[in-house]
């Protein structure tokens, strides 16, 4: 909860990644500073377990421009919560991590979005920014 507020308050970073340790605590895998970016992001989400894909969960705060009809664009900040489980991860992962994440999205309270991702399509930056810009009025 503490990484959450410094995310969404402070502004202290701009992701962090969350890993199941022992089938039964969500804990901090990894935390992106303020200047890290989508790529970044990405490259600490897809962690193997092995030889063979893994779960994590993320959480970004994502910044884009949003520009209103007939007005100058103006900068937005959304935080997103994503299930990163790849189809190809093991079937008991998957479940581990498919159960545990209500709990997550109900900790999180002010979270703009929650994706659920299976695979690479789900992860492209331009389908996130598409379901964050879900909401804005032009």
């Amino acid at each position: 909860m503490t990484v959450y507020q410094d995310i969404q308050k402070a502004k202290k970073h701009r992701y962090v990644i969350f890993l199941i340790r022992d089938e039964k605590q969500i804990d901090v895998e990894k935390i992106g500073d303020r200047n890290s970016n989508y790529n970044d992001y990405l490259t600490d989400l897809k962690q193997k377990d092995g030889g063979s894909d893994d779960c994590r969960y993320g959480l970004f705060d994502y910044d884009y421009k949003y520009s209103p009809d007939g007005a100058e664009s103006i900068n937005r900040s959304k935080i997103f919560l994503m299930s990163w489980c790849p189809d190809t991860s093991k079937i008991k992962k998957k479940m581990l991590y498919s159960a545990s994440f209500e709990t997550l999205q109900k900790a999180f309270v002010g979270v703009h979005k929650v994706i659920q991702a299976n695979d690479e399509s789900d992860l492209e930056q331009t389908t996130v920014e598409e379901q964050l810009r879900a909401n804005d009025r032009n």
